[in-house]
């Protein structure tokens, strides 16, 4: 350990050496925090969840003022009726209701909010006033409020009942009108807060109050669309076209696919491929087929296409094979007056539709999923625990956006697991925002990963147009945090403060810190456990697995549809948040992520070199007890053969054992050091944050080159990753990152090792032997339970940027 620290203090000297101009990172600058909380409400029992759940959020007390309606109000001079609304006065915050014109009896029922931190006044006024009246006293009349008298509501009781009070002038007289009012104090936890009009908001005019408030969000439901394009026959072609190039063009909203060329050289091509789209319900776009000639280098004969409706399509959920269907082809055909007749055609195609849900969508690319169900809710299987997250608050964001010389942020927080997004309400003008606000989700596996994403809310004037002013403003990121939920232990919270970090072309930089409690419960040990042995996605996955080019397009595809659909709700979630929780990008060609690999591949095989260097150590006899030791061991073995599997595995066993006093504490977190961002050359993250294609102004062909060999090179540093990946999970095996994994392990350690002790050495050998060379008919096309096992074992990929 010690030689390993001095190669990494030797590294970052030589870095730095590199790059005099960058200032070194303090190591604690990007540490993660443990923090206690006051966290409120002890334990709260809930129908849809498993077990008990706790409250992971501080209580924050509110000032709730509910106008309900008024009664019998005055016109103008006593006469007529009023132009009437009311306003809410605490202190120096104000706010207004809808306003109703010529109603002497207008319905309002509006709820006001306020953190009673913010209260300066003792003397809360509710004014009932009437827009029909010029100049300042426009007032009908008033009902005032002493703090102190003001009744406390905590749930679950019941709403507090509303109360006619009558109007008074400002010296305590009498007026006509009567007032419907409540006000109480409550919390966060009241179930009018979501749509509560926050008096402290009011510089936001109402198309931006929508921004603010905390949503929850459902993104759509994915399935693949599989296309089996088979033949066609009887097309119309030129007499003279002796070697015609046939291919089909599929489109399906603006996602176009087409085959390869058809190598039958005739009217009845064949093909045989497929092509596969990603599709959201409710499915709206038809599916339209053309068949095409090539006739030149940049020019193509329609020769017939069809429209085909995805309302009726088979959906596949198991292996067997969809029934496929004739297409008659038609061919659209334009007059000299502009018109246009579709013309029947003889020829046909022939296809296989089907919609697979046995397939997971999404997610298959990345390492922080957080669904492996399938799309067909028929496969789904019960949750096994439920993830309870409470977005306490953050601490000194940066600014990021400037108004009269003085920078701020309007910060908000968007968490993303499984199906379910959920976004906080926006606080405004501070660097040190408090939400308390919890969220719950079911969990189907306990190896999937939750993102909690912090942004800066630019659209808060309505419309396109930030505070500045500036017109289609994008909401800016702040930072992202990954907690994969197999790392935390069961039934325990966890309160941290994570280090906000971002990576622009000029460095790696903390935005702030974000303070969390999450738990992670379940409802039976063994189910979870269970997990552990079953493959990591859908079945369909192993028995018709999906090219990785395959796999590229339709990552890209459903990623377009979520952002899409997402950024129509109201409030939108915007697609540059979307794309940013997503990783979109997150593949391409980097020369930091590929140092970042590499290092972690150095990592991995310096345990090799280690054993390499301590056996010739022993060869040397630097250690004379040490060589004796292990000339004994070595002697015990030759003797003793049936006790070598039994001491691996009862030295592994102990290894693990002795490491668990040293298991982590800390659910991991983003490591600049992991990602080689603290020592990344200006240069190389230029060429990170480059466009694709290049931006770059040089010679086409260079251009061209450049490209290409991003392209390859992403995939090389993807594979590189998974290598990693791969080592650092036999890693973790005895380091209680996953403490159910290693558990596991251990025991299955001790088994074999008693099992090994007893067992002739020949019998097990022959075991296994014949068990590798099995005939194919007993082999399953499923991973194996230990392939299952190591992969779902968690790696430092949850902690690269």
């Amino acid at each position: 350990m010690a030689n390993q620290n001095q190669n990494q203090n030797q590294n970052r000297n030589q870095n730095q050496n590199q790059n005099p101009n960058r200032n070194p990172i303090p190591d604690e600058e990007f540490n993660l925090r443990e923090t206690r909380p006051s966290l409120g409400g002890g334990r709260v029992s809930g129908s849809d969840r498993v077990g008990t759940a706790f409250n992971l959020v501080e209580q924050m007390e509110y000032l709730y003022v509910r106008v309900v309606k008024a009664r019998n109000l005055p016109g103008k001079d006593g006469n007529g009726t009023p132009d009437s609304f009311v306003e809410v006065n605490i202190g120096g915050f104000k706010c207004l209701t809808k306003h109703f014109g010529n109603n002497s009896n207008p319905d309002w029922n509006q709820v006001f909010s306020i953190l009673k931190d913010r209260i300066q006044t003792p003397i809360i006024e509710i004014l009932v006033k009437d827009k029909a009246r010029n100049g300042n006293n426009n007032s009908i009349g008033m009902v005032a409020f002493d703090a102190i008298d003001i009744p406390r509501r905590v749930p679950p009781d019941s709403p507090l009942a509303p109360e006619w009070y009558r109007l008074e002038n400002p010296t305590g007289e009498r007026v006509p009108g009567e007032l419907m009012i409540a006000v109480w104090l409550g919390t966060q936890a009241d179930e009018v807060f979501p749509e509560a009009w926050q008096l402290d908001v009011t510089t936001v005019n109402s198309d931006g109050v929508a921004s603010i408030r905390s949503k929850v969000y459902l993104s759509p439901r994915l399935w693949y669309l599989r296309v089996n394009v088979i033949e066609a026959q009887e097309l119309l072609i030129e007499r003279n076209r002796q070697q015609p190039e046939f291919f089909v063009r599929v489109a399906h909203g603006n996602m176009i696919l087409r085959t390869k060329i058809s190598q039958t050289k005739n009217v009845n091509p064949l093909w045989n491929e497929d092509l596969m789209f990603a599709v959201a319900e409710p499915f709206e776009d038809q599916l339209v087929l053309f068949v095409e000639d090539k006739v030149g280098a940049n020019k193509c004969e329609v020769l017939g296409q069809c429209s085909i409706s995805l309302q009726g399509v088979e959906k596949r959920m198991d292996f067997k094979t969809p029934v496929s269907r004739w297409y008659v082809l038609e061919k659209i055909i334009c007059s000299e007056n502009g018109q246009k007749k579709v013309e029947k055609l003889n020829s046909r195609v022939h296809l296989r539709i089907s919609f697979d849900g046995g397939y997971h969508v999404l997610d298959e690319l990345t390492h922080y999923s957080s669904d492996l169900r399938p799309t067909g809710r028929q496969l789904w299987k019960p949750a096994i625990g439920v993830l309870e997250i409470g977005i306490l608050s953050a601490q000194n964001l940066t600014a990021m956006k400037t108004k009269d010389g003085r920078g701020f942020t309007d910060a908000y927080c968007v968490a993303k697991y499984g199906q379910k997004w959920i976004r906080t309400r926006t606080i405004l003008n501070s660097f040190n925002p408090k939400w308390n606000e919890q969220y719950t989700w079911e969990v189907y596996d306990p190896c999937t990963v939750i993102t909690i994403g912090v942004f800066d809310n630019s659209q808060l004037q309505g419309g396109n147009a930030n505070s500045n002013g500036n017109a289609n403003a994008k909401d800016s990121k702040i930072g992202k945090v990954r907690i994969r939920l197999s790392t935390l232990e069961t039934d325990r919270v966890y309160t941290h403060s994570y280090p906000l970090i971002v990576l622009s072309p000029s460095g790696v930089k903390k935005m702030g810190e974000i303070q969390l409690a999450v738990r992670f419960s379940c409802a039976s040990l063994i189910n979870m456990l269970t997990m552990y042995t079953q493959p990591l996605l859908p079945n369909l996955h192993y028995i018709h697995p999906l090219t990785t080019h395959q796999i590229e397009i339709l990552r890209h595809q459903a990623t377009q549809i979520v952002s899409t659909r997402l950024s129509r709700a109201e409030p939108p979630l915007r697609k540059e948040v979307v794309e940013y929780m997503l990783d979109v990008g997150s593949n391409m060609w980097s020369v930091r992520r590929s140092k970042a690999n590499h290092s972690r591949i150095a990592w991995i095989l310096s345990a090799l070199v280690k054993i390499i260097k301590w056996f010739d150590q022993i060869c040397e006899w630097k250690s004379p007890f040490i060589t004796i030791l292990v000339h004994i061991l070595f002697l015990a073995f030759v003797c003793f053969p049936w006790m070598i599997f039994s001491t691996i595995f009862f030295y592994l066993f102990l290894i693990g054992t002795w490491n668990y006093r040293l298991r982590p504490r800390h659910p991991p977190h983003m490591d600049v050091r992991l990602s080689q961002a603290d020592v990344a050359q200006k240069d190389e993250l230029e060429e990170e944050f480059d466009t694709f294609p290049t931006s770059v102004k040089q010679v086409d062909v260079v251009k061209m080159r450049y490209d290409r060999l991003r392209a390859i090179a992403s995939r090389v540093q993807t594979l590189f990753g998974d290598l990693a990946t791969q080592g650092e999970r036999f890693y973790n095996l005895l380091t209680w990152r996953d403490p159910r994994a290693t558990a596991l392990f251990l025991i299955f350690c001790l088994v074999a090792s008693l099992v090994l002790y007893v067992t002739p050495p020949k019998a097990v050998i022959s075991v296994m032997g014949f068990y590798a060379m099995r005939h194919p008919r007993f082999r399953d096309q499923l991973p194996s339970y230990p392939m299952n096992f190591l992969r779902r074992l968690p790696a430092k990929t949850d902690g690269l940027l």
